[in-house]
């Protein structure tokens, strides 16, 4: 399984006559909206994008985090801004995912906005926190079928990307530990660390970074 993040735009941003195109963009500061807590690798590329975009724009890009709810607070703001191209959104494939479980979200998350381009990609990483025995994939394996639902695993959001990461290695290794949803990666990586929860799937910006300091153990990548 892989992630990937994308720049969003309302699509009601295109609504806008065409002559408008003629006129000077940004014409004033650009709020770059991140619908996830500060901490998570959607808000470490947010802020490093939003550098490049205020050097190359002469404008001040904004970086907004209006976390909550898979992510659908901060799209239903950006949805309901003013279409004229100044609030744009750095969101994750968590996005699509949670649309499909949630059809009562006040967008649709196909028809209301426009992706403008790809920023990142690559693996997710599978850690558990330094508090559990578990020194190897197939350790953890192992504790997990011997425990089953007692093991428990965070997430960044009911549906998010590596909540079905983590459904989908439950599915294919026949184990079960119970779900903990949070509001997004920072607060769940935070736990983890603290041995509050026991695993964790993160992107790798979120993650590797604690692995290398010692803070939580990582057992796999979810690539080759």
């Amino acid at each position: 399984m892989k992630i990937a993040r994308l720049a969003a735009l309302a699509a009601a941003a295109l609504a806008f006559a065409l002559p408008s195109f003629a006129q000077k963009f940004p014409a004033k500061a650009v709020s770059l909206v991140v619908p996830y807590p500060p901490g998570g690798s959607n808000d470490t590329f947010a802020r490093a994008l939003g550098k490049k975009l205020s050097d190359a724009w002469g404008q001040p890009v904004i970086i907004e985090n209006k976390p909550g709810a898979g992510g659908s607070i901060g799209a239903a703001f950006v949805n309901k801004a003013a279409p004229d191209g100044h609030t744009i959104m750095l969101l994750s494939s968590s996005f699509t995912t949670g649309a499909a479980i949630n059809p009562g979200w006040p967008f649709d998350p196909v028809k209301d906005f426009t992706p403008l381009a790809m920023v990142a990609r690559g693996p997710m990483v599978l850690t558990v926190s330094n508090n559990l025995p578990a020194k190897s994939f197939a350790e953890f394996l192992a504790l997990a079928k011997a425990q089953p639902g007692k093991l428990n695993f965070g997430s960044s959001g009911q549906g998010s990307t590596n909540h079905f990461a983590a459904e989908l290695l439950q599915n294919a290794a026949g184990i079960k530990m119970t779900h903990v949803p949070y509001k997004g990666m920072g607060p769940a990586t935070a736990d983890v660390i603290a041995g509050h929860i026991d695993v964790l799937i993160a992107s790798a910006p979120s993650i590797m970074q604690h692995v290398k300091a010692g803070k939580v153990r990582g057992l796999g990548v979810t690539s080759k």
